[in-house]
């Protein structure tokens, strides 16, 4: 499966930019670019968890969904 790039410029202090150009160099990222798209899925991740503890003090607290059945996930 191909995947279509998108070009997405961003504008960054001098200082960040040259931090960020530091870190691609000592972490052995391939570039600037893919270490954005790491960046990326990390903070995808934090979210994910931070949803997952908050459905799971849900349930503790009493308020999860029952399931009756799997049409139920929708």
């Amino acid at each position: 499966m191909k995947t279509t790039r998108n070009i997405i410029n961003i504008s960054l202090p001098q200082t960040m930019a040259k931090e960020v150009r530091e870190e691609v160099k000592t972490t052995g990222f391939a570039s600037v670019s893919e270490y954005f798209r790491h960046l990326i899925r990390e903070e995808k991740q934090r979210r994910l968890a931070r949803e997952l503890a908050a459905e799971r003090r849900a349930f503790k607290g009493g308020r999860g969904k029952v399931l009756r059945s799997l049409r139920d996930l929708r």
